[in-house]
């Protein structure tokens, strides 16, 4: 019994380091600051050291919470004419999620390719009636590392991208699941506050990329074509590319883009996190920007989060910023989902990725950088309007925690690196 109970502690401690261990040699050190975020020095960093290029000509839509994300993005579906991609982290059960298999199904029967991936451990809710329905139309679902014997070594590695492309002109991204707690306005506890963006134009190509790679991974097929990868026109002014990181294809990408970013502030910074557990490389280059004279504003959720470690470790790692100068905001009415960054009211990032190691290390992530200062000004009023329902945490206020509050966040953010 010994041995068996040994061996089986040796697998399980192999799996875990395994899991948590990508083999790479991750950012360690600060990036210095030689140029700003107007300079084309910062574009070319951005477009040619992270890649893709960025692209000119798009249109981006600003969609705040379920009552306007969930109407546009089935109507986008309802309209499709040749195909329909769709990843996501979540997708539950419940009468959106039955909603948007229903709309999924219906273009399937029409003749359209509809192409479903989902994060086999975010969605383990989702009802197989569900998934049954679309496939029996005839469209593809897909789970991304489901509990099989050879993908044991990438349990860990999750979808955590939400993106929708329909005909490859009209995408989605954002923070938004597809169940229950995403939808309404954030008029209570129940429904979160979180956003998405509905995107034309070049860009959207990219988008298509962003997701085939993860289907291509995921079932040994590549989609190509006109239909997949139609011409695109511009369909606005703005500048834009879409950013994405992978454990398998450079799992420090996310952290380095935002890194560069932070580094090239000289005015300000507004960071949105569902989760925001800065490592030490980024607390640095957070630092360092605060006193260069940047003002850096944080909102984050308060105590109404879904994860409660995810908070402790989060206040145990903020003295060093408060200490600089940092603003920290706490949400007050519900779920803070929304994912944002916003450098000096020029680059605004917005999508899947928190700010935390899971998003910067550990699962593929998408973003969508948006290069252009009138995005930047009309996300910063939604940040300001956050703002409102927020309670800033002062240092003061941080010293005076209780003693047992402060140990059980400093054993708590001993977990930071996998949570």
């Amino acid at each position: 019994m010994w041995i068996a109970l040994t061996v089986a502690l040796v697998l399980l401690a192999t799996l875990l380091l395994v899991n948590l261990n990508l083999g790479e040699r991750r950012v360690s050190h600060q990036i210095p600051h030689l140029y700003p975020v107007d300079d084309p020095q910062f574009d070319r960093s951005m477009g040619m050291l992270l890649g893709p290029d960025i692209t000119e000509g798009n249109r981006v839509d600003v969609l705040i919470n379920g009552d306007e994300i969930f109407p546009a993005m089935l109507e986008a579906i309802r309209g499709a004419r040749e195909t329909v991609l769709f990843e996501t982290f979540i997708y539950w059960s419940g009468e959106i999620g039955e909603e948007f298999a229903e709309a999924l199904a219906e273009r399937a029967r029409a003749g359209v390719r509809v192409h479903v991936l989902l994060d086999w451990v975010g969605s383990l809710e989702i009802d197989q009636s569900v998934r049954k329905r679309m496939e029996e139309a005839g469209g593809e679902v897909h789970m991304f590392h489901p509990l099989r014997w050879y993908n044991l070594g990438r349990i860990n590695n999750r979808t955590h991208r939400k993106l929708l492309i329909v005909d490859g002109r009209t995408g989605f991204t954002g923070g938004v699941g597809i169940a229950p707690p995403w939808t309404g306005h954030a008029q209570d506890e129940e429904h979160w506050r979180d956003m998405h963006f509905r995107v034309q134009g070049p860009v959207v190509a990219q988008m298509q990329s962003v997701m085939l790679s993860n289907w291509s991974k995921t079932t040994g097929r590549v989609l190509h074509g006109a239909d997949y990868f139609p011409e695109l026109e511009a369909a606005g002014t703005l500048r834009a590319q879409m950013f994405s990181s992978s454990p398998s294809a450079g799992s420090d990408s996310m952290q380095l883009m935002y890194l560069i970013a932070i580094t090239a502030a000289v005015r300000s910074i507004d960071i949105a996190s569902a989760y925001f557990v800065p490592d030490e490389v980024v607390r640095e280059a957070l630092v360092a920007a605060l006193r260069r004279g940047v003002r850096l504003r944080v909102i984050t959720p308060g105590k109404r989060i879904d994860t409660q470690t995810v908070r402790h470790a989060s206040r145990a790692l903020w003295g060093e910023l408060l200490e600089a100068g940092a603003e920290i905001h706490e949400y007050q009415p519900t779920m803070y989902h929304c994912k944002m960054v916003i450098v000096d009211g020029l680059l605004a990032s917005v999508g899947s990725t928190n700010f935390d190691p899971r998003s910067f290390h550990l699962n593929d992530e998408a973003n969508l950088n948006v290069y252009e200062a009138g995005f930047a000004r009309r996300l910063t009023e939604v940040f300001e309007d956050d703002l409102r329902r927020c309670k800033q945490i002062t240092l003061a206020q941080w010293q005076r925690r209780p003693a047992w509050e402060k140990a059980r966040e400093r054993v708590t953010a001993l977990l930071a690196p996998v949570l």
